[in-house]
């Protein structure tokens, strides 16, 4: 299983369990995934590390001392 992390303003915007579908957008140089309704964004990834799938499972609501965080569980190899 692979995980990610998506920043979001609104970490009541789903609950842990729910499934959520992403949008991946493409940079020169990289890619990049925004979370359906644009609750969240995550942080820029390489080529090679693309995500095949395109719906995670929330695993995780949390935050630290400047964002708050969703994390998600895809059902793929996670990329090292």
């Amino acid at each position: 299983m692979r995980t990610m992390d998506f920043t979001t303003e609104q970490p009541d915007c789903c609950s842990v369990g729910d499934y959520l579908e992403i949008v991946e957008h493409e940079l020169p140089t990289s890619y990049w995934y925004m979370l359906e309704h644009a609750y969240g964004a995550s942080t820029n990834f390489k080529n090679r590390e693309r995500l095949k799938t395109r719906k995670g499972k929330v695993i995780k609501i949390w935050k630290d001392d400047r964002f708050n965080y969703i994390t998600l569980e895809f059902d793929e190899e996670d990329v090292k």
